[in-house]
């Protein structure tokens, strides 16, 4: 377990419109899936990467910024550097995820502009994070992964507004190994870092789980870092054998990662299969699922096979494990904001009373049903079964949507 305080942490109105607009993100992410034709989808079409674009910068980053505004001094059990800087943060990451769309969708000239936004906004989150580390003297290995990521994150975004000015014809630039390299900064680097960090203190604390080794957590984050920066050198200097011995490096990182989650559900004291605990169980199964189509593409090299795992691990592993973790996290803030200091006053609800239990449930069956489907439907080239998935996708986002606004407005 993790000692957590809250006397650090920022006000919750702060933290809301990220979850907000993320979730809406993740609505509008589930129905531009009508618009991808599975028997043709490559990682380098504008739709595609429109697409990409709208999951990751809407949805994924805009929880995880929220959620780092919040563990970070936590955990730090130290003050923000400039905490209203967060209050900047979302509108320019919503107004610069829009631009990046609408970039690829209908006109690369908004390339460059979106991807001087969102770089902004990158660049106040990270030196705002960097600021605040700085006033602890000692890192914890949570700590340090979060440093890592940022260091990727920052990499990242540079990649990201250099291929965005190439693609719009600003600048003469390899867009093709900018793309590797950005891809291996971002989803690598930046996200599946902070989340091994972050989880490793939210996933203890919400099962009660204590007395566990790090050791695999060690692993998989200098696993990964390292096999991230070779693949991002690999990348630049464009060679194929140095990238698939990254590749190769990141699945193992993951893998020792994966051990430690096991060993932590198998041995956490709460056992209840709530919404929480199944959507991890989905998330981690998705991530298991997805190392398996990676390594049949380095045997096969089956395009086929590289989006089926980059769906899996996009809408399997990141989105169940940021949806899980929502419906921990949003009931516990408005809890401490809204209700504890009524304690031993008059009655106040449980955590578990907070998340309706219809619409999260329903959110969780029919966001899993359209990830199986849609799975399939990039395997088989199926274009009416992807519109099935898509269909169960929209219905569980709503769902989703609904909860979140329970949660918060919960009275």
């Amino acid at each position: 377990m993790f000692s957590i305080s809250q006397d650090f942490a920022p006000p919750f109105k702060l933290i809301a419109p990220f979850f907000v607009i993320g979730s809406f993100f993740y609505l509008f992410a589930s129905i531009y899936l009508f618009g991808i034709d599975p028997s043709s989808v490559t990682f380098d079409q504008p739709e595609v990467l429109a697409f990409v674009h709208l999951v990751l910068l809407g949805f994924v980053m805009m929880v995880i910024f929220g959620a780092m505004a919040q563990l970070v001094p936590v955990v730090l059990e130290v003050g923000h550097f400039g905490v209203e800087l967060f209050y900047a943060i979302w509108p320019l990451l919503l107004i610069g995820s829009v631009m990046m769309v609408g970039g690829f969708v209908y006109s690369a000239a908004l390339l460059p502009y979106g991807g001087v936004v969102v770089l902004i906004a990158m660049l106040i989150f990270v030196f705002e994070i960097f600021l605040t580390m700085f006033k602890v003297k000692s890192f914890s290995l949570e700590m340090k992964s979060l440093f890592i990521a940022n260091i990727f994150l920052f990499l990242g975004i540079i990649f990201g507004l250099l291929m965005a000015l190439g693609y719009a014809g600003t600048i003469s630039v390899d867009i093709s190994a900018l793309l590797k390299a950005h891809i291996f900064a971002v989803i690598g680097g930046y996200i599946s870092v902070t989340i091994m960090g972050l989880s490793v203190v939210l996933v203890p604390m919400f099962t009660l789980a204590h007395s566990f080794s790090k050791r695999p957590l060690e692993i998989g984050i200098y696993g990964m870092s390292g096999g991230v920066a070779l693949a991002i050198i690999g990348s630049l200097l464009d060679i194929s054998w140095l990238r698939t011995i990254a590749f190769i490096i990141a699945l193992l990182s993951l893998g020792s990662y994966f051990r430690m989650i096991y060993v932590i559900f198998k041995t956490r004291p709460r056992k209840e299969n709530d919404v929480y605990a199944i959507s991890l169980m989905f998330s981690y199964g998705s991530m298991i699922v997805s190392l398996v189509f990676g390594v049949l593409y380095l045997l096969f090299d089956t395009q086929k096979l590289l989006m089926a795992g980059m769906w899996l691990l996009f809408f399997g592993f990141f989105a169940f494990l940021i949806t899980g973790h929502l419906y921990k996290i949003i009931p516990f803030l408005v809890w401490f904001e809204r209700f504890s200091p009524l304690v031993g006053k008059q009655k106040v609800p449980m955590l578990a009373d907070m998340v309706p239990y219809k619409s999260s449930q329903a959110q969780f069956i029919f966001c899993a049903v359209g990830v199986v489907l849609i799975t399939l439907a990039i395997l088989s080239s199926s274009k009416m079964m992807m519109g099935a998935g898509a269909s169960f996708m929209v219905m569980g986002t709503l769902a989703f949507i609904r909860s979140v606004f329970y949660m918060i407005n919960f009275k």
